[in-house]
């Protein structure tokens, strides 16, 4: 009878010591997976230059500042808190969203910062050769963002990031003439396009959280035009309710990029700015997108109507969002009317 006993004990102990190990280790995750998912600060452009170009701000030539960014934005993608975690497999990584939807946005403005940088920024015109490091870059940081192994999206992308490198060091080089940044106005106007388009898209997606009427304008303003195929003259768009969230953090990834960029393009473009009088716009887009990183005090993303009595996170970063592609529209106005 005593053996049973103390057989039907030990069974008990081993199933608190196994209940114990799992409750410690799904603490041990949380509290990681909140550690993981704390957004990166925001940094200045001379500790950019500093840091990845190894020269004070003021003696860089220009188009370092711009580059540093580039590289700055891409080693903070990959070398957070919990590294890259969208093609994690493992928890706490495969249950986090949030942060994953943040790289995301950030990931779009480095591929399109690379492309205009290898087909615009770094070319005196449209038949002069690229550079050979920014070539090597641009296809790298277009992998596939959720490969695991075979290979890994992270070592795709820092093979991108020593592409970029060694462009950034020939052309902080005074002495070295091979890699050029041509600080332009229709240079500057290129990527401000690539970045209009993306803010009106993300605002759409963010206003579309309560549903919204849509109207088919693709053919408004030229009676002659013409689309494939017929499309759906009026429909009601929503943004899924498991999505809200994503394309929020998505805009924010999106906005947190930018801001380094256009800090660093205020000081590379500062010439052509100040002739064209737009250096104010500029400024006014990144004060914009500076008031998306504000403290989000809430547990999750809100959802409330637009006039209801809780609120809607997603609406007021479309608003911000709307504000600064407004501001480009009339930026890129300035710098080609000017």
């Amino acid at each position: 009878m005593s053996r049973m006993t103390d057989f039907v004990s030990g069974v008990s102990g081993g199933r608190r010591y196994i209940a114990l190990g799992i409750t410690v280790y799904l603490l041990l995750t949380i509290l990681i997976g909140w550690w993981w998912s704390s957004e990166p600060d925001l940094v200045s452009v001379e500790d950019v230059v500093q840091r990845q170009a190894q020269v004070p701000l003021d003696e860089a030539p220009v188009g370092v500042a711009t580059t540093a960014s580039l590289v700055e934005i891409a080693t903070v993608l990959l070398d957070k808190p919990g590294g890259y975690l969208t093609n994690d497999i493992f928890p706490p990584g495969v249950w986090l969203d949030n942060m994953p939807s943040w790289e995301f946005g950030v990931l779009v403005q480095l591929r399109d910062l690379s492309r205009v940088m290898r087909k615009d920024l770094s070319r005196s015109q449209s038949q002069s050769q690229e550079d050979v490091s920014l070539k090597i870059a641009e296809p790298q940081f277009h992998f596939d963002n959720n490969s695991w192994a075979l290979p890994a999206t992270e070592s795709e992308y820092r093979g991108g990031i020593k592409a970029v490198r060694n462009y950034l060091e020939r052309l902080a080089d005074k002495s070295t003439p091979d890699a050029q940044f041509y600080a332009r106005a229709d240079n500057l106007s290129a990527w401000l396009s690539e970045v209009e388009n993306r803010l009106g898209g993300l605002s759409r997606r963010l206003s579309e959280s309560v549903g919204r009427p849509a109207l088919n304008l693709g053919l408004a303003g030229d009676s002659n035009a013409q689309q494939s195929t017929q499309g759906v003259g009026y429909k009601e768009s929503k943004t899924p309710w498991l999505e809200i969230d994503n394309v929020f953090y998505e805009a924010r990834g999106t906005a947190w990029a930018l801001i380094v960029i256009l800090r660093a393009m205020e000081h590379d473009f500062e010439g052509v700015l100040r002739d064209k009088n737009a250096l104010v716009s500029l400024r006014q887009i990144r004060l914009e997108l500076e008031a998306t990183q504000a403290q989000v005090w809430s547990p999750m993303i809100l959802n409330g109507s637009g006039f209801g009595m809780l609120a809607n996170h997603s609406l007021t970063m479309s608003s911000y969002m709307s504000r600064a592609s407004a501001s480009i529209i009339d930026l890129r106005n300035l710098i080609q009317q000017g």
